[in-house]
């Protein structure tokens, strides 16, 4: 009688770019929470401000949901953040030279944009290499 065969495991690659990726999620929510208030408009009105904020926060609770979805071994998963991934890092470098803040405004979102890009395109990596890449079978 042949012994049962276990699944193998989680590869450290898939976990470790899942940190990578939850790491970066609270970085890039928060420049883009400073973003959209530092660069708002006088007239604009406080509802839309407070829409674009919780709108923000949607997204976040979507992206999260997709990473751990991802962590459980999903591919679709992984396909979607690895081109949202992608999207992500774009937007926040041409939005770093191209959109007028306040000083403080600007830090903020450079040091939330940069890090939380770096995360990204580290954790996009990760999951591509070969061990990880056997691991989505879903």
């Amino acid at each position: 009688m042949t012994p049962p065969v276990e699944p193998p495991g989680r590869p450290v690659d898939v976990d470790t770019g899942f940190w990578l990726w939850v790491a970066s999620l609270p970085l890039l929510t928060t420049g883009q929470i400073v973003d959209v208030i530092a660069t708002a408009n006088k007239d604009m009105p406080t509802a839309v401000l407070a829409i674009s904020v919780v709108f923000v926060v949607i997204l976040a609770a979507v992206v999260l949901t997709f990473q751990v979805l991802m962590r459980h071994g999903y591919r679709w998963a992984r396909t979607v953040l690895t081109g949202g991934g992608v999207a992500t890092v774009v937007y926040v470098a041409t939005n770093l030279f191209t959109v007028d803040r306040a000083i403080p405004g600007a830090v903020t979102y450079a040091v939330c944009g940069i890090f939380g890009s770096v995360l990204i395109a580290g954790g996009v990596f990760l999951l591509h290499r070969k061990d990880a890449h056997a691991f989505f079978t879903r």
